[in-house]
């Protein structure tokens, strides 16, 4: 945590936003660093039970100093890794043939997840740079909030019920997959709660259930972004990708040894306040 903190402060001095993202710093091709950013990024995602998207981003843009929208791309490529990584790992905890018996919600989420991750996606191609960081830093306190108000919640009875719940359920679908696809990022820190909250779902089930309404939505999110030339970066940064990701894991799985270790009380908002200061940064960010 102390690495993150460190190098969220390193924002203040980024690298100019049209900076080839090859050759943005030098820290893109120390693999040691990019390690330990993806592990430390990767040990607070896990800490909640996350993949840490939402902490990768601000690294992207202020410690590897990837113009926002570079970043955005990169972080969904990550976060497919990190997902289907986290999928297989928890097929054992929560078989697939019990995630199957509640196939209605998936699809109910999805049914606005997939438009909203098109949409999303496509805004963001179209946003001005400075429009666009702003957007994202704003997304970032979003996240807080939700951190500190949504993941307190405990299974209990659903929310809605009948149409009502399934009308909801598009309506939250679709604002996940924009954020989703716009952050690059999961969209598990806002899928967990829904699926508590509205659905019911107990805390355990509610997070394989998000990985497996998330896959398909930023495969959505990538093909449209596969469409802009902004998609170039992938390729002039794979060892990048793999090494971020495979820190991320490692780091992912470290944080959920630790689950519960720190109490909730102090680890939410202690990880929302670091989101808070890397939005202020991307803000300022020109």
């Amino acid at each position: 945590m102390q690495f993150y903190i460190a190098a969220v402060s390193a924002i203040t001095t980024m690298t100019p936003a049209n900076t080839s993202p090859a050759t943005s710093n030098r820290f893109t091709r120390n693999w040691l660093t990019v390690l330990l950013a993806g592990a430390a990024v990767g040990a607070l995602g896990g800490l909640i039970g996350l993949g840490g998207a939402e902490f990768r981003l601000p690294l992207l843009i202020g410690l590897f100093g990837f113009a926002a929208l570079h970043a955005v791309v990169l972080n969904k490529a990550t976060s497919l890794v990190v997902v289907i990584s986290a999928l297989i790992f928890r097929s054992k905890a929560v078989p697939v043939d019990e995630l199957a018996i509640h196939w209605s919600i998936a699809v109910n989420l999805l049914s606005g997840s997939l438009v909203g991750a098109w949409f999303g996606a496509s805004w963001a191609t179209r946003m001005k740079s400075r429009t666009l960081y702003q957007t994202l830093a704003v997304m970032l306190v979003l996240i807080a909030l939700v951190l500190i108000f949504g993941h307190q919640s405990a299974a209990s009875q659903p929310l809605l019920t009948g149409t009502a719940q399934a009308v909801a359920g598009v309506i939250a679908g679709f604002g996940i997959g924009v954020v989703a696809a716009i952050m690059g990022v999961a969209g598990g820190e806002l899928l967990i709660p829904t699926l508590v909250i509205l659905f019911g779902l107990d805390i355990k089930l509610a997070g394989s259930m998000s990985l497996a309404v998330s896959l398909p939505t930023m495969l959505v999110a990538f093909f449209r972004y596969s469409r802009h030339q902004a998609f170039e970066v992938i390729k002039d940064n794979q060892r990048f990708v793999l090494l971020l990701a495979a820190g991320s894991i490692v780091g992912a799985s470290i944080g959920g040894q630790l689950l519960g270790v720190v109490p909730e009380g102090i680890l939410l908002p202690l990880l929302a306040l670091i989101l808070v200061v890397s939005s202020v940064k991307v803000w300022r960010h020109k």
